[in-house]
């Protein structure tokens, strides 16, 4: 089976290149500027500035990635060898940052109220201290830095060459999204508990796996993911410590993916964080992870694919089958989203079990599209609602499509890309996996795909069917159109549309940073 990484003797010294380190750089400098933004400029002009700022960094920081990627040198590593710059880490980077600036515009929006975002997070919620900061327009306007931050640990996540860099990023990742799944300006109890749900668990993933890590590092005297690879072909996989380091390991992984039996935080945290905030945790978070777990198997753990695929069958099956059928049940819309986005998780893993190229690139494209589409769906939701902000209930939005057939349409239209109809980027992204998978020998869990799509598919066509199909309640939900939100809802169907009919470009990009491998 051929190697998905290139060996260390075909990359330069490692040593620290800050051209190559870039884009994050960019970022949290940025998050740094926002900080000083907070601190220093008068509250009036806080909120034109941290939007400037976040907008500015992460245009800047994908000019610069697209920049690496055209270069006539994409393997390289930085930051004496702790972080690698290839082909798919550039992808995963580029893919990122655009989903965050999609992400931004919903943050931002300001048009039903001062912010999606409570007007003072230290106020307890139904306080006449939290009433006072809402009649007096107070804007919680550090949510910018708290993001950038998360977004640069999401950027070194998939970058990082060694476990330790990978832990540090995944803490910084994680901890700002912690803190803003509580800052939801409406249903404060159900937002704070979100984000208490999701800090108490998230804290036992990391603990997971730093403890995997220290295994490995017992095991191999070193937690370079090269070195670790080097001493399973040396010493054998069959070590105590190795297989009780990797189950760790992937624990902590597949938690931030949301992969069953690990899946327990998502409904929980995409119902109750801001919904700006779930479309950048349900895109962004996902596309972050998958890199890591990539990374992880693709180089450290290569050689052991032996004894981790059959472990990755079983998530993956597992994965599917919860996602899909535990979505029938959901009667918030949001939730269905959420048990939605645990199934794709094991569509992804798919892709990652065929361990080859075409396994990693369609794994890449699949990563894209559904990212799009998924921003798209959110933003959609934040448009409907009723008297107590977003109609998160599925019985609210019965007969949108005959009040407002646009936006029930696009929305329609996201849920079918969801499904993988034809003509959408979603079929062609579990085409590719799925055909990724059967060149790896994974028939089986293919068939299990099919069947998870099709059973996926009711709860989709129901949402259809009961918008359009259903009487329009008399005191229905209104759709609330702003020029931010209806680019993000814009992006997001031209996106899906295009890789779904026209796939060719999109795919050639996956294919080529693929071939360039990950660098070890």
């Amino acid at each position: 089976m051929t190697p998905v990484y290139m060996a260390a003797g075909d990359i330069p010294t490692p040593h620290i290149e800050y051209g190559r380190l870039a884009p994050v750089l960019i970022v949290l400098g940025a998050a740094c500027v926002g900080v000083l933004v907070e601190a220093l400029a008068p509250r009036a002009q806080r909120y034109g500035l941290q939007v400037l700022v976040s907008v500015v960094g992460l245009v800047a920081a994908f000019a610069w990635t697209i920049a690496l990627g055209i270069g006539d040198q994409p393997h390289h590593v930085a930051a004496m060898g702790a972080v690698g710059v290839d082909g798919p880490t550039l992808f995963i980077q580029g893919t990122i940052l655009v989903l965050a600036l999609m992400s931004m515009l919903l943050i931002a929006e300001r048009r039903h109220e001062d912010s999606p975002f409570t007007a003072q997070a230290s106020t307890v919620p139904g306080s006449p201290e939290e009433r006072e900061s809402l009649v007096a327009g107070l804007v919680q306007t550090e949510i910018y830095p708290l993001v950038l931050f998360a977004v640069g640990g999401m950027l070194i996540f998939p970058a990082a060459n060694d476990l330790l860099t990978m832990f540090v990023a995944l803490e910084v990742m994680s901890l700002p999204l912690y803190l803003l799944c509580g800052l939801a300006r409406r249903r404060r109890l159900l937002s704070q508990e979100a984000a208490v749900k999701y800090f108490l668990l998230g804290a036992f993933s990391s603990a997971f796996f730093l403890y995997g890590t220290a295994m490995l590092y017992g095991f191999a005297g070193s937690v370079r993911l090269s070195e670790i690879a080097a001493a399973i072909s040396k010493q054998g996989g069959d070590e105590p410590l190795l297989l009780a380091g990797v189950a760790l390991l992937s624990v902590g992984l597949l938690f931030k993916m949301g992969a069953a039996p690990f899946q327990a935080w998502k409904p929980d945290v995409y119902q109750g964080a801001p919904t700006a905030l779930t479309a950048l945790m349900a895109s962004c978070t996902l596309v972050a992870a998958v890199g890591g777990v990539l990374r992880v198997f693709y180089v450290g753990l290569e050689t052991l694919r032996w004894d981790w695929r059959p472990m990755m069958w079983a998530v993956a099956i597992l994965t599917m089958l919860v996602g899909a059928i535990v979505a029938i049940t959901q009667t918030d819309v949001k939730r269905m989203l959420a048990y939605s986005s645990i199934a794709h998780g094991g569509f992804l893993l798919t892709g990652v079990i065929a361990t080859n190229k075409a396994g990693l690139s369609s794994t890449l494209f699949y990563l894209a599209a559904y990212g799009f589409t998924t921003v798209g769906a959110f933003a959609v939701i934040t448009m409907v609602r009723d008297a107590g902000g977003e109609a998160g209930h599925l019985s609210r939005w019965a007969g949108l499509g005959k009040r407002q057939p646009l936006v029930a349409g696009t929305f329609a239209f996201f849920l079918l890309a969801f499904a993988g109809i034809p003509l959408t980027s979603g079929f062609t992204g579990k085409f590719a996996v799925f055909q990724a998978a059967m060149a790896g020998g994974a028939m089986p869990l293919v068939i299990v795909g099919v069947v998870s799509s099709a059973i996926a598919a009711f709860f989709y066509v129901r949402v259809i069917v009961l918008m359009f199909f259903s009487e329009p309640l008399a005191d229905g939900p209104t759709v609330s159109f702003s020029p931010a939100t209806a680019t993000a809802v814009a992006v997001g169907a031209f996106v899906t549309l295009v890789l779904g009919v026209i796939p060719a470009p999109a795919l050639h990009l996956a294919q080529s940073a693929a071939n360039q491998l990950f660098v070890r």
